[in-house]
């Protein structure tokens, strides 16, 4: 009887609607959830009979069904936060992590810590995955983002300038001394006096250079000369050139390899570069630079937009670590949920396409930010407001036909 059918029709709209009004209850659950990608509720009909031979135009359904629920990965909206791993992505894309069981997973939650071994991971302890870069250039293969014992590696000096006055109205045999501060080979610092005795006669300076350890065994020592306008004017008696000194470092402790230094006096047209001066004034120091530096340790990350996770140390320098990686999927709605903000590969997604941020059609990575959930709250309630009411009418033909059945039965009175 048909009006049975009308039953079970109000029965799967009750089911179908009750399960739309679970999506709608994950959805607003998870609207403060970071990286949360909304789903959609997708109905479809269910064909009972066709009446009259076949004909198109008696069919007769028995009902709705909840078809499939569809992820929505439209973006969210961005949070800035204080964490330098915390990553968020602008764009396609997702954070490749690994978890315990050596499994693979992705994500668009960008929460990430450094845990107890100095490994880059989620809130949920999976390890985020990336490319290794060693002098500037990235690793053609995935790995975990691993920062235990990073440091920054020292680096020689090879080159420095000194700024000072030499006063051109001292007496003969008066000194001054320009302690610099340089670094060899294993990151030592070493103080390098250079010990100035004004000559008799004209405005000239002896100059010594005595280190604090090691043994200078070439440019020890030579003179400067300054005209009349105070302005450098002859090294070592003669043409201006900038001079080399050589220190060993062979019965330091500890050792290092021979160090070579070019003290730069000239310009590149080969005029004094006014760095050293013989003014009646006052000798003092007023600038040094050179380009070596102490070993590092790690004291800060930064991340830009293409995923490279740099190290920022306490010898003032910095250094690229790793490069976050990112898969993309040809049908990402296919991808199947895991919880904890993962997803894993299905046979609907299809295999990953592993790259990088800025190549290809993936997004670029924003670090000291965060994703937040794509729900839109207003239209959620917009749409379980619409479900609440399909529920409701499908009680009621429930209802209408339990009356319609009653009055059959109270027929036969």
């Amino acid at each position: 009887m048909s009006l049975i059918s009308a039953l079970f029709s109000g029965v799967s709209g009750l089911s179908g609607n009750s399960q739309a009004l679970n999506v709608i209850g994950d959805n607003v659950a998870n609207v403060n959830t970071v990286g949360y990608k909304g789903s959609k509720s997708v109905f479809g009909d269910i064909l009972s009979v066709v009446l009259n031979n076949g004909a198109t135009n008696m069919q007769i359904g028995r009902g709705s069904k909840l078809q499939s629920v569809i992820q929505s990965f439209g973006q969210g909206s961005f949070e800035s936060t204080s964490n330098a791993l915390d990553l968020a992505l602008d764009g396609s894309g997702f954070f490749i992590t690994k978890n315990s069981a050596g499994g693979s997973f992705y994500t668009r939650a960008g929460q990430f810590r450094l845990n107890d071994a100095g490994k880059v991971v989620s809130a949920n302890k999976d390890i985020l995955r990336g490319f290794k870069v060693t002098s500037g250039t990235a690793a053609t293969t995935l790995s975990d983002v691993d920062l235990a014992g990073v440091q920054s590696a020292p680096k020689a000096t090879t080159a420095f300038t000194l700024g000072a006055n030499l006063n051109g109205a001292a007496s003969a045999a008066t000194t001054f001394t320009s302690p610099i501060t340089i670094y060899n080979s294993v990151g030592s610092q070493v103080i390098l006096n250079m010990n100035f005795t004004k000559q008799s006669g004209s405005n000239t300076w002896k100059f010594v250079a005595s280190p604090s350890t090691g043994t200078v065994t070439s440019g020890a020592s030579g003179t400067l000369s300054f005209n009349t306008s105070g302005q450098l004017s002859a090294v070592n008696g003669g043409a201006l050139t900038d001079l080399s000194i050589t220190i060993n470092y062979a019965s330091s402790t500890p050792p290092a390899s021979s160090q070579t230094l070019t003290w730069d006096l000239v310009d590149s047209a080969g005029a004094s570069n006014g760095k050293m001066t013989g003014f009646a004034s006052p000798s003092n120091n007023n600038a040094f630079v050179q380009d070596g530096f102490a070993t590092g340790t790690l004291t800060g990350l930064s991340v830009d937009q293409k995923g490279i996770i740099s190290g920022l140390f306490d010898n003032g320098q910095t250094q690229e670590l790793f490069q976050v990686g990112l898969a993309d999927f040809l049908a990402p709605t296919g991808l199947s949920r895991k919880g904890n903000n993962l997803f894993a590969e299905s046979a609907q997604s299809g295999q990953p396409i592993i790259g990088t941020a800025e190549t290809g059609g993936f997004g670029s990575v924003l670090g000291s930010t965060l994703e937040l959930s794509n729900v839109d709250l207003a239209g959620e309630f917009v749409t379980m407001i619409q479900t609440q009411q399909a529920f409701q009418a499908n009680a009621r033909v429930i209802s209408s036909s339990n009356q319609l059945l009653t009055e059959t039965v109270n027929l036969v009175r």
